[in-house]
Formats: C-alpha cells, structure tokens, sequence
C-alpha cells in the first residue's frame, strides 16, 4: 500500500526534528523556537503553553484527500444513477453537508447510516464528483456548463460555499438574454441574493429584456411580479404595454385569460392612444383585439373600470431631460468672452411639462460631451472662451451635486461622447488649432482614460450615438469639407469600422438622438451656409435614410434628447443681421416630435435662450 505524500507545512516537522537533537531546552523555549521557525504561534493560557500551526488544516485536507484517491480507510460508497461511485468517508462527508450528516447520523435510524452503499437519484455523475473534491479540497472548478446543475446539487446537499460561489458567477454573467432565466433559477432554490441582483438587472434593463425570447417563456405570475415593479427603468410605458402585448401573443389562446390581470399593472393611461390603435390594428386574434377596445374605450371614455386612470410614471423612468451648459447670444446682450457661458443646468419634467433649475457645474461650458452612466450625468471637455478643457464633472442626480472627475487624455470641444458597455468613449473634435482623430475610453470604476485607437479622418461638429454593441458617427466636418453626409460604424472589440448608408442632407452643428430604432439628425447647418429646418432619420435596420417633417423653426448647435416616445429638441442658433452685420443668435424655442403622427408640438421655452449645449435624459 503507497504511503501518504509527505507534506510539512512550513517544515513543521524538520523543525522538531533539529530540535530533539540540541541540548535540553525548557517547554517555553522549546515552544518559542517552533513557534517562530515554522510560522506557528506559541502563546501561553492561564500559563500553558500553546503552539498552533497555520497550515495543519490544509495538510490535512491534502492527506484525507489522498487517502480518498486511494479508497484508504474509506467506508462509503455513492452512487449516481448511471452506475458510477464515489468512495468517501463518512466523517469528512458529514463534517461538510448537513445534509449527509443527517444521513448518516446513527439516532434518526436511515437506512443510509448502515448501507455501505448509498444512491443518490438527482445528481448527474460529474457533478457528485465536482461536490466531493471540493469538500475534501475546497476548490470547484465553475464554468457555464455545469453552473446550473451544480447549484441545484449544492443546494440538495447543503454545501452552501458551492452555492454561493455559483451565484456569484451567475451575478458576473447577467445578460439581457439570461436574467429573466436567472431569475427563476435563483428564486427556486431560495438564492436570495442572486435573485435580488437578477430583479434588479431585469429592472433596469428591462427595454432590451423585454425584446428577448426568454420573456415568451416566463409564467404569467414572473410577467406581473416584473411589470408591476416602480423600478422599472424605461424610456416609456409603451416599452412596458408592449412587453405585455408580446408575452400574450406569443401563446394567446391559453394566455388571453390574463389580459385584464396583465394590463391592469400597465400604467395605460401614460400610453399614447395611437399606440394602442396601432396595437389593436396589428392584433389578428379576435379575443384579444376586443380586449383591447375595451381597454381602450374604458381609457377614453374616462370610466377606469378595467385600467387606473390616475398614475403617476414609475420612480426609476426616465422622467426628465437635462440640459447642461452652452451660450447666450441676445439682440440686447452685450457679448463677452465668459459671460455668456452657462455654468447652470435646467431639467425639463416630461410629465408635468415643467422646466426645474438643478444645481449648476463648477466651470461653465459650451460645446462639451455630455453623457449619462450609471444613473449619473457627466459633463466633459468643451471649451471656455478660448481655452479647450480636458476636464470633466460629474452628476448626481439623486444627491444634486456635482464632483471632478479624471481629464481626458487630451483637450476637446465640438467632439463625440457616447456610452457602451459601462465606459464613455470621447472621440475627435477640435483639440486646439487641429482637428482631432484620436478616440479614448474612459472607466468609471477607475476614473482613469486610456487611448484606445483613431478616427478613419480627423472630425469635428459630427453626431456620435452608440446602438446595440456599435459606436455611430454621422456628419461633421473634417480637414476637406466642412459639411459632411457621412455615416460609419465602429465596433470597439474588434476595432473595425464600416460605411453605411449617406444623409440625404450635409451637414454640421446638428443635433442627433435614437428613437425607436432609428437615429435622429436635427437641423444644424448645411452646405448652402443656412440654418436648416429639416430632420431625417436612419433606420438600423434597413440602412435607409428618410425625411420626416420639418421642426417649426430653424436650428444649429440645438440639444436634442428622446424619451417617452418623442423627440425633444430644446435651443439653438438661428441668423440674424445686426446692424448690417449677419451672426447667430441664440433661442429659447423648445419643442417635441411624434414619430406615430409625424408632427412637430410646440413645448413650454427654456427660461432663457441657449446654444451648444448638451442634452441627456435621466
């Protein structure tokens, strides 16, 4: 029979030995030597000595280990349900699972705490075997192939160090296309925590959760639990009625019963009726397309019978649009380098149409990237009279107020910002007397920018949006042509760009936004040296560009935002001849677009009129 692998934490044992063959030494010296040679700790208790080795525990578990591997002293065998053994001991086993030590406790009298022999039914062969080593080594390899098995066989066992450690990297792989899985998986086997972080991902994910095939498959009471949720974070209730509408489709004839249950948690009221026609107009079964007349005539008709009236839009929508920083340029204002600058931020409340002053930035700015991550607002670069900032702030929303945070690598203004995956991206723009091509990414969680690659050209005054996985840049200027009609995309994984379909209108200063899986470009200048009127719109999934209707008035440098369905676009510059002189001069104009009619809707001015300043919804 093989003997153990020799293992001496630290020497412990070399150690004694050199001691036993020096002259006598006392107990307390003797221990003192152990003690500081082997890394052990020797001490004294009510005057006895103590000695304690840090690495005993480990060489134990290597041993017993070992013994198992050799089926030394072992005196039980598990088996699975294809036949395949495990020998262990029952003393190790009991000692890890409170579930074995149930088993094999003598008092409760189980069959198992006699059998030499024990099956387990539920616990595929490779699992038992992956549970085993780790209570005989504590360490499992996890992987996404065996994280769901290997949970469930924990938690039966009650090893609950492998229970946690599956959820945990089931926490690191949440995705849209998963959460709703995970969800159900944590909250059957009672994994509090896990569950509560997967809620709280479908929570605030939930536009692009709701656009997976997982949310077909989920019971009708997961549907309701999530939908009636205040922290649903969405652009718009429609997101959720339609979220409703397609879990119903997708199986309706068992699941049209629940159309009143399921709407009655829609806040309905907050839902453009013209969404709902349309709805009511693409529906081809006739149960549920009389469900929803009658939803709609009980909406109209004021009655509240089968769907609340009165609601307020949930506590975590996106309710308002900030507008942050830029300059004034009035007939009777008279210009200075800085005073025109704004420092002051404004918030528009879409649902009690109302403009709300929030605390104002450290340095005024105009022209500055403005992105919102995390709940948070960041306000970075633009310039300040003649000075190009590399600076930033942040935003809190909920504390209202403002903190610095790391400057770009390199000074800009008139350049693109955009967030993906958890970082902002800052591209081109002027960076002094030179148009810029350099793009860099910022990380929030080290507040640190790193260069990442460049520009195909240098650019300056484009739009820059970021869409499922892709950064857009659209129009511009750069070092040939001051107004461009260019479209590409640039995949920061792979670093690969693509060309894609051209503006029907050159142009620069534009403002851009994405709204309902299209990007918006609006206003600006144009290639005839005029303030432009015009809107159009890219569809990502068509490639094709299309005009809209044209805004009330013309715009350059406005700030434009989407939500709750519509397009707002707040500001900007419009010509002017003053004495015999022509300049921009700025406009308090502020208005919104309807994509369902395609029509512009004059909105309440801004206190005062602004340009090149920046927008973001929160």
């Amino acid at each position: 029979m093989p003997p153990l692998n020799n293992y001496n934490g630290n020497n412990c044992g070399d150690i004694i030995c050199s001691l036993s063959t020096q002259s006598p030494l006392s107990p307390t010296d003797v221990s003192q030597a152990v003690g500081g040679a082997a890394g052990g700790t020797a001490g004294s208790s009510g005057g006895k000595p103590r000695f304690s080795c840090p690495h005993y525990a480990q060489k134990m578990l290597l041993n017993l280990n070992a013994l198992r591997l050799d089926s030394r002293f072992c005196d039980v065998e598990i088996k699975v349900g294809d036949a395949t053994s495990v020998h262990a001991h029952r003393a190790v086993l009991s000692a890890s699972s409170a579930y074995f030590e149930a088993m094999f406790r003598p008092e409760l009298g189980l069959s198992e705490g006699k059998q030499k022999t024990v099956t387990l039914h539920s616990i595929r062969a490779d699992i038992l075997e992956l549970l085993v080593e780790f209570i005989y080594t504590g360490q499992i390899e996890i992987e996404q192939s065996n994280v769901q098995e290997l949970l469930a066989a924990a938690d039966m066992l009650q090893v609950p160090e492998v229970v946690d450690g599956c959820c945990e990297y089931l926490c690191r792989e949440l995705h849209s296309s998963n959460a709703l899985g995970i969800l159900r998986f944590a909250e059957a086997h009672n994994c509090r925590q896990l569950a509560e972080v997967a809620a709280n991902f479908v929570h605030s994910n939930f536009p692009k959760v709701a656009l997976e095939d997982e949310l077909l498959d989920i019971p009708h009471t997961l549907l309701v639990k999530v939908i009636a949720s205040e922290a649903l974070r969405v652009d718009s209730e429609y997101q959720v009625f339609n979220a409703a509408l397609r879990w119903i489709r997708h199986d309706v004839v068992p699941r049209r019963q629940y159309v009143f249950e399921i709407l009655s948690h829609v806040r309905i009221a907050l839902v453009p009726v013209g969404l709902i026609d349309q709805a009511i107009a693409e529906c081809r079964d006739v149960s549920l397309k009389i469900a929803l007349r009658s939803v709609r005539k009980d909406l109209t008709s004021r009655r509240g019978q089968l769907v609340p009236l009165r609601v307020c839009p949930r506590i975590c929508a996106k309710k308002s649009i900030y507008v942050i920083g830029g300059s004034r340029r009035e007939r009777s204002t008279g210009w200075t380098p800085t005073d025109w600058i704004f420092e002051s931020v404004i918030k528009y409340d879409i649902f009690r149409h109302e403009w709300i002053e929030s605390a104002p930035m450290e340095i005024g700015r105009i022209l500055p990237g403005v992105a919102a991550l995390g709940g948070k607002i960041y306000v970075i670069g633009g310039e300040r009279g003649s000075q190009i900032l590399a600076n930033g702030e942040v935003y809190d929303t909920q504390n209202n107020n403002w903190e610095p945070m790391a400057p770009m690598n390199v000074p800009r203004c008139e350049f693109g910002l955009c967030t993906l995956g958890g970082t902002l991206y800052a591209m081109g723009g002027w960076i002094g007397e030179d148009i810029g091509g350099s793009i860099e990414c910022y990380d929030p969680m080290k507040n640190a920018w790193r260069m990442v690659g460049d520009l195909p050209e240098p650019k300056f005054s484009m739009g820059v949006v970021s869409f499922e996985g892709l950064i857009y840049i659209v129009g511009g200027c750069n070092t040939h042509s001051r107004y461009l009609t260019d479209l590409i995309s640039y995949n920061p994984v792979t670093h690969e760009w693509a060309k894609l379909a051209r503006m029907q209108t050159a142009r620069c200063q534009m403002g851009v936004a994405i709204l309902d899986r299209h990007l918006y470009v609006v206003g600006g200048n144009s290639s005839q040296q005029e303030v432009l009127r015009t809107v159009e719109r890219y569809s990502f999934d068509e490639d094709k560009w299309s005009m809209v209707s044209p805004m009330t008035v013309r715009r350059s440098s406005p700030a434009v935002a989407a939500a709750d369905g519509l397009l707002y676009v707040a500001g900007g510059d419009q010509p002017c001849e003053i004495n015999f002189y022509r300049a921009q001069i700025t406009i308090a104009s502020f208005e919104c677009y309807n994509p369902i009619t395609d029509q512009w809707k004059v909105c309440p001015d801004l206190p005062t009129s602004r340009s090149e300043a920046g927008a973001v919804v929160v």
